[in-house]
């Protein structure tokens, strides 16, 4: 069942545009990320994932029946270009009047969320900066924190941004950053296989052993992300992808795949100085560490409890410490 124990979300008001401060590129040390983890916009990060992780358990989408777009043959660093020249527009053109003197504080977020332009690649750093747009968007109540809404977030808006997203890596070939290589869950995507195992986590009669079979059904975000890998990489699934593949035969229900993502997210995500150091934080996103001391426990009170985000270090409940060879996803 979806939780009910979920904490509300903070909300910032056009009066308190004044106290936000600017996006800065705050992340240059691995002190720093921990420093993050401490910080008002990091516990709003958590409260947002696990708001949307529980919209959508038990909620399947509609088979896609909109064509893919087609951007032409321009260079990616053109398309970036442009973007950054026409992000003000764009997101003039979706806030309503009352909202706009927030756009210096989202298009950092926005621009930043579709690959970086220079190194020509895309990975979950990427990913996480356009969550955090929508985080955003979420604080200023330009979408609301309802489960309907949510909902909608995850399965149409986020759904319609890997599109996208993939279609941009397929035109422009573009790399993947940061990738874990064959020890990774995945080249460049994470958040689809959070969503996606909370939509399974209901669904005793869909083991999770069902990802190794061929023509997966277009109705479930974890479905779409195994088929993503199956399009672009070939070869036996064991070896291309040796981390989803030991989930598939390793871990029992989708309940233990969905609570062991959201550690893992932490921790080889937004605990790893490489893939974040390029995100602008405070502005919407308080940088604001004194009023969140560590507790006794090493566990920071930013953190949510039940969501996984935490300082725990773990990558996954399942991960097997002793083993240094195998796949970090076996049963204990």
């Amino acid at each position: 069942m979806p939780s009910t124990n979920l904490l509300p979300l903070r909300k910032i008001s056009t009066a308190e545009f004044d106290l936000c401060g600017p996006c800065l590129l705050k992340i240059r040390s691995d002190q720093d990320v921990q420093t993050w983890k401490r910080t008002t916009g990091y516990r709003d990060y958590a409260v947002f994932l696990r708001r949307l992780n529980e919209s959508v358990v038990g909620v399947f989408m509609p088979p896609p029946s909109i064509s893919e777009p087609r951007f032409g043959n321009l260079a990616f660093r053109t398309w970036g270009k442009r973007l950054e020249e026409q992000a003000d527009n764009l997101l003039e053109s979706l806030l309503p009047q009352d909202l706009r003197l927030f756009i210096p504080l989202l298009k950092p977020y926005f621009v930043t969320g579709y690959g970086h332009f220079t190194r020509m690649d895309y990975g979950t750093g990427h990913e996480t900066s356009f969550a955090l747009f929508l985080l955003c968007l979420a604080l200023i109540r330009f979408l609301q924190p309802q489960v309907e809404e949510e909902r909608q977030i995850v399965l149409l808006v986020f759904v319609r941004y890997l599109r996208l997203c993939w279609r941009l890596q397929d035109v422009y070939h573009l790399e993947p950053a940061g990738s874990h290589g064959v020890w990774g869950l995945d080249d460049s995507s994470f958040l689809g296989y959070i969503f996606g195992s909370a939509q399974l986590r209901e669904q005793q009669e869909i083991p999770v052993s069902a990802v190794l079979q061929r023509d997966l059904p277009p109705t479930n975000l974890y479905f779409l992300q195994i088929s993503r890998i199956r399009q672009v990489k070939h070869g036996p699934f064991h070896e291309h992808s040796s981390q989803l593949h030991s989930i598939a035969v390793g871990v029992p229900n989708w309940g233990k795949v969905n609570s062991g993502l959201f550690k893992m997210y932490e921790a080889e995500v937004l605990g790893k100085r490489v893939v974040v150091q390029h995100i602008p934080l405070g502005g919407l996103l308080a940088w604001d560490v004194e009023d969140h001391p560590l507790q006794p426990s090493g566990v920071p009170r930013a953190s949510v409890p039940g969501s996984g985000l935490s300082d725990a270090g773990t990558r996954a409940p399942w991960a097997n410490e002793a083993t240094v060879t195998g796949a970090p996803w076996a049963s204990r």
